[in-house]
């Protein structure tokens, strides 16, 4: 079960461990229904692997909507010790205030305050301790700041990341990148990979710009390799982290059904054979 958080961190937002196991109860279902697969790619699923006592940054591009959602997903499955936090522009946080119950905290974007309160909140996010003492944070950031096409490269990465990572004097920075993709079936999947991790108390030379220019080369990378994979439109090099809903549903389904148990035949719901 998730902690609270300790009474010291007040400036992040309370976290009932309650509501935010619940909030799972319903997500993994929801993301079942609106997905074939939610896959990683094989090779890179140990860089998941980070010890539990360090910091965590994981950053990622932004090419839709459920980004949160799957980000929420995979930080639960991957990270099962890990409270989840991410910054959320401000506006947006008072108008569904329920999000700080699930671990994000309101940033004003494009102001000069705005940049020191990410800086402070994420901070105490990455240090934030369990009720045993235990680092239990893990950063969720998409430093793209807008939705992007995840081909298209041409956004610079905000500075707000590069500056975090300039500040600390340890850490792991992950960046984990995702495409959304129609491949046989009805639904799509969200196929994700993990680019190069850093560790950050083995850069204490880097300054700021050096810090951008990695976070954006390895972000960068691991996207092009993630192209190239839905390209190739086989399964094979990826570990299904949810197996969703298989087949077109309603009348059809039942038709098809009801023709396999007539015929003998095996019933098969997906139309291929990826993620079956």
């Amino acid at each position: 079960m998730t902690k609270s958080r300790s009474d010291r961190d007040d400036h992040l937002p309370p976290i009932p461990g309650w509501f935010q196991d619940g909030f799972h109860r319903f997500l993994k279902p929801y993301l079942r229904r609106h997905f074939h697969a939610i896959a990683i790619e094989s090779d890179t699923r140990g860089a998941l692997n980070v010890p539990s006592d360090v910091p965590l940054i994981v950053y990622a591009n932004h090419p839709s909507w459920w980004d949160p959602l799957i980000a929420h997903f995979v930080n639960r499955v991957s990270f099962p010790g890990r409270q989840f936090w991410a910054p959320i522009d401000a506006d947006a946080l008072r108008q569904y205030e329920v999000f700080k119950k699930l671990g994000f905290f309101g940033v004003q974007l494009n102001s000069k305050s705005g940049a020191a309160d990410f800086l402070k909140a994420s901070q105490l996010a990455l240090h934030h301790r369990d009720d045993q003492g235990n680092c239990d944070g893990a950063l969720w950031v998409t430093p793209e700041g807008r939705f992007c096409d995840p081909r298209d490269h041409t956004a610079a990465l905000m500075p707000g990341l590069s500056h975090l990572c300039q500040r600390l004097s340890s850490g792991v920075v992950l960046p984990l990148v995702m495409e959304y993709a129609f491949w046989d079936e009805r639904l799509p999947m969200c196929l994700l990979t993990a680019g190069q991790v850093m560790d950050v108390s083995q850069h204490p030379d880097w300054d700021k710009a050096m810090w951008n220019q990695r976070l954006t080369e390895s972000m960068r990378s691991a996207q092009d390799r993630l192209a190239g994979l839905v390209v190739d439109r086989d399964s094979g090099p990826f570990t299904n982290l949810l197996a969703g809903k298989k087949g077109t549903g309603g009348l059809y389904d039942w038709l098809r059904r009801s023709k396999s148990m007539l015929t003998g035949k095996r019933y098969k719901a997906t139309h291929g054979d990826q993620f079956s």
